[in-house]
């Protein structure tokens, strides 16, 4: 069953130069990835500085699959660092 991965981050305006080369990074690696199907980012209108992220995955194992790898945590633990803010993740399914 297909699901969609609902990332959510908070990149403050100073942080911004350093942070998209590796948010294109990760999108780059995950579109190589078993089961992904696609993915969009947000940014919201009234605050510039939260983003939302909506990829799909063919199933939540090639998410945990792609969630779990070295590759990916090390790219998110580099964002996470440099928005000194945890990433918020939500796996959703079609009800």
């Amino acid at each position: 069953m297909a699901v969609k991965i609902i990332i959510r981050r908070s990149i403050p305006k100073e942080a911004k130069q350093d942070v998209y080369p590796l948010l294109m990074e990760l999108r780059e690696h995950a579109k190589n990835r078993d089961g992904y199907v696609s993915g969009e980012t947000l940014r919201n209108y009234d605050n510039p500085e939260d983003f939302l992220v909506i990829s799909t995955w063919r199933s939540v194992d090639d998410w945990k699959m792609w969630e779990s790898s070295p590759t990916r945590k090390e790219l998110q633990n580099q964002i996470d660092v440099l928005v000194n803010n945890q990433t918020e993740y939500g796996i959703y399914y079609y009800a």
